[in-house]
C-alpha cells in the first residue's frame, strides 16, 4: 500500500474518530435540563445589564490599570537590569525573581491583607481594589520587564554605534532609536500579557469587593448563589470571550506580521 493512502486512511479514521465523539456528546447529553440550568432566561434577565455596566466594565478598567502601571514599572526594571551599575542590576534582578516566582493570588493577599498588617492598618491607595491592582502590577512588571529586557537586547547593536557615531549621548539613544524599536518588537507578548491579567483579575474577589466593585468572576459567583444556578458563570465565560478572543487574534496578527518583516 502506498504512503499517500495509507495517510489517507488514517486521517479518515482520526475525522471517523472525531465525528464520532461530537455525536455520541450529542445523543448522550441531556439538552432540556442544559438548557433549564446553564442557559436559564429569567436569569440571564435578572443579572442584566449589570453583568456588563458593572462587572464587565470593572474587569476592563482593573485590567487596563494593571497593565498601564506594569508597563511603566517593566521599563524602569529593563533599564535598570540593562544598567551598567551592579546595584541596579542586582535589585531588578532580585524584583524580577521574587515576583515571577510568586503565584498572583499570594501576592494580591500579602498586598491586601499583609501590607495592613504590616504597617499598623495603613492600607495601599484605593482600599481593598487597590491593593489587589498595585499587587498585578507588581507581578505583571516582572514579566513584562523580562520581555522588555529581550526587546532591547534584539535591537542589532549597530543602531547604537550609528547613533553615538552621530553624537547622540546614551540616554538620547535609548529613548530614540533602541526603545521604539524594542516595543514593535514585543508587542505581541505584551498584547498576550493583557490576556492574561484579564484573567488574572479574577483573583481580585480574594481582596474583597464593595459594591459596584465586582468584576466578571465575582459577580458570577454571587448570582450563582442568590439565583441557585450555573447560569451566570456562563455568561461570564461569554463575555471573557468577547473580550478576549479579539485579543488573541490580535496577538495572531501581529506575530504574523512580524515573521514577514524578518
Amino acid at each position: 500500500m502506498k504512503r499517500s493512502t495509507k495517510r489517507r486512511l488514517r486521517d479518515g479514521a482520526l475525522y471517523a474518530l472525531f465525528l464520532g465523539a461530537v455525536a455520541t456528546l450529542i445523543l448522550v447529553a441531556d439538552w432540556s435540563k442544559i438548557r433549564h440550568n446553564f442557559f436559564d432566561g429569567g436569569v440571564l434577565k435578572a443579572i442584566w445589564p449589570e453583568l456588563v455596566t458593572e462587572a464587565a466594565k470593572n474587569t476592563v478598567v482593573y485590567t487596563a490599570e494593571a497593565f498601564i502601571g506594569g508597563l511603566a514599572l517593566a521599563f524602569v526594571l529593563a533599564l535598570m537590569k540593562l544598567s551598567p551599575l551592579k546595584p541596579y542590576r542586582w535589585a531588578a534582578t532580585a524584583y524580577i525573581e521574587f515576583f515571577r516566582g510568586l503565584p498572583a493570588l499570594i501576592v494580591i493577599i500579602l498586598f491586601a491583607l499583609g501590607i495592613p498588617l504590616a504597617f499598623n492598618g495603613k492600607a495601599l491607595p484605593g482600599g481593598a481594589i487597590g491593593a489587589a491592582v498595585i499587587a498585578l502590577i507588581a507581578v505583571s512588571g516582572a514579566y513584562m520587564a523580562e520581555t522588555l529586557r529581550a526587546g532591547i537586547q534584539a535591537v542589532p547593536r549597530g543602531q547604537t554605534e550609528a547613533a553615538h557615531s552621530l553624537g547622540m549621548s546614551g540616554t538620547w539613544t535609548m529613548l530614540s532609536v533602541v526603545l521604539p524599536q524594542a516595543v514593535r518588537i514585543v508587542i505581541p507578548p505584551l498584547t498576550n500579557e493583557i490576556v492574561l491579567l484579564l484573567k488574572d483579575t479574577s483573583l481580585i474577589s480574594v481582596a474583597g469587593v464593595g459594591i459596584g466593585q465586582a468584576e466578571l468572576t465575582n459577580f458570577a459567583s454571587d448570582n450563582v448563589v442568590i439565583n441557585s444556578s450555573p447560569t451566570p458563570l456562563i455568561a461570564a465565560a461569554v463575555c471573557y470571550l468577547i473580550i478576549t478572543l479579539p485579543l488573541t487574534q490580535l496577538v495572531a496578527y501581529l506575530e504574523r506580521r512580524s515573521q514577514k518583516a524578518r
